[in-house]
């Protein structure tokens, strides 16, 4: 045990709280089949207390467009989704349009 002189103060970690969470895009245009991997970042950037595994993923409609617990994005048929990425009580979104493969 280090040796402490008087008037030492033990110092406590400083904790960043998040204050929002970002992807690292707002839209996708994708092509059925197509696959597109989401980064999602916490706001400020050197927060303390965000762990990306514990992100959770869900999409509007699982029909036109899918999410996985690794955050990629699957188009599955034509149509527009919402992808929501939620950490604590913060939430980003991603818009996907789909379209015909060619």
């Amino acid at each position: 045990m280090p040796d402490s002189q008087a008037g030492d103060t033990p110092t406590e970690p400083v904790v960043k709280a998040t204050t929002a969470i970002t992807t690292s895009q707002k839209t996708a245009s994708m092509k059925i089949g197509d696959t597109k991997a989401i980064t999602v970042t916490a706001d400020p950037t050197d927060a303390t207390d965000f762990d990306v595994t514990k992100v959770t993923s869900a999409s509007s409609d699982d029909k036109i467009a899918t999410v996985s617990a690794d955050r990629t994005i699957t188009a599955v048929a034509v149509g527009s989704a919402t992808i929501t990425y939620t950490f604590n009580a913060f939430t980003a979104t991603v818009v996907v349009t789909v379209t015909a493969a060619e």
